[in-house]
């Protein structure tokens, strides 16, 4: 008797990636398929589907390697679960940017094998995902590598220091609340549509905080997100009691840049709690900001000798640091998934404090079941 296979996903704007992804899960077995539904598309990605739940399954089930398809029942990133239950598959099977610690931890509580799959094209077709189908918006994303939080007066008070940042291509969809300044893109989408327009990126980083932060923002995001979603390449900010750096530094040379996109590997984490609050409980002092200052000012010179290891070190120092004042920002999920990769890796950090961003991780070998990003040149 064939294996029976799961696979869950949107699968919005049908296109030959999905159809490759499929074949190769098929090839497994009896293919069974969860389509997301529009309610929990729009919470976790938010934004609507091009099509609806309804069309998007017809499609699906026209596919002769899928046995059968249905809506999801459930919300949230596990909205299949009730159906896997009741399915009770052999084998579940997710692409790269599909895997979440949460769906291998159930399975493995079900007793269900659980593959990744590394998303290969069938034959000589390009790779394809619906977000770059979607290419309406080519806004970047950013990742703070180390020094977060001194882009803020109150942290930086205690002791000046630097942020360091890399803009992201959207090669992913990355959802929002995840640590990768989705707020201030959406903002810069609401200013400029479709992708950063030409010019002076610092100027444009400052119409883009102005415009985030009105007269009378209650909480003013750090000028480092939109910064770091405007200006391409590596760039380093330096902050001095003041939500505007003084100083900046960027690194656009291609080498230098993909040494690093080599070395950044990343694990989605468990959703946020409703309640989470970042800013409880916390700690800041001069003690925690100048071991954050001096934790990126040495990653800095790492990156600049491309020393991994002193990176990697230096990494994880900066991370420290921050939840030394910020103990919210991890909990027990995130601690476990640390404890989990940590030996594979030089260094580690997470994007989206309590949850719902990735594990970040710094590593000359490749991660298990970790995507990697592309760095605007």
């Amino acid at each position: 008797m064939p294996k029976k296979v799961f696979v869950s996903g949107s699968y919005d704007m049908l296109h030959s990636g999905h159809v490759a992804f499929f074949e190769e899960a098929a090839s497994y077995g009896d293919l069974y398929v969860g389509v997301g539904s529009d309610k929990t598309i729009a919470e976790l990605k938010a934004r609507k589907t091009i099509n609806p739940d309804a069309e998007r399954l017809y499609m699906v089930r026209a596919l002769k390697v899928v046995r059968d398809a249905w809506i999801n029942s459930g919300s949230g990133m596990l909205d299949f679960e009730d159906e896997l239950r009741q399915l009770m598959p052999d084998i579940f099977f997710v692409n790269t940017d599909g895997h979440t610690p949460a769906k291998e931890q159930l399975c493995k509580e079900l007793g269900i094998e659980y593959i990744v799959s590394q998303r290969i094209p069938h034959g000589s077709l390009p790779v394809r995902s619906t977000t770059a189908l979607r290419q309406v918006c080519r806004i970047p994303y950013r990742i703070d590598l180390a020094g977060g939080w001194l882009d803020q007066p109150y942290v930086s008070k205690f002791y000046p220091g630097t942020v360091i940042t890399i803009c992201v291509e959207p090669d992913y969809e990355f959802n929002d609340r995840s640590g990768m300044s989705t707020s201030s893109r959406n903002k810069a989408i609401e200013l400029w549509q479709t992708d950063i327009p030409e010019g002076d990126s610092e100027k444009l980083a400052k119409t883009l905080f102005c415009f985030e932060n009105p007269p009378g923002t209650k909480y003013v995001s750090g000028s480092q997100d939109s910064l770091g979603i405007t200006m391409p390449g590596l760039n380093r900010y330096f902050y001095d009691n003041d939500y505007w750096p003084s100083k900046i530094e960027s690194r656009l040379d291609d080498d230098l840049l993909t040494w690093i996109e080599q070395r950044i590997w990343m694990i989605p984490l468990y959703p946020r709690k409703s309640d989470f609050d970042v800013l409880a409980d916390t700690r800041i002092d001069e003690r925690g900001a100048k071991a954050l200052s001096l934790a990126a000012e040495e990653l800095w010179n790492s990156l600049m000798k491309k020393d991994a290891r002193t990176a990697g070190e230096a990494f994880t120092r900066s991370f420290e640091a921050q939840i030394s004042m910020f103990p919210n920002m991890v909990n027990a999920e995130i601690l476990e998934q640390i404890e989990h990769y940590k030996q594979a890796a030089l260094g580690w950090k997470i994007s989206g404090a309590g949850g719902g961003g990735y594990l970040i991780l710094f590593s000359e070998t490749p991660i298990d079941k970790a995507i990697q990003i592309r760095i605007r040149r």
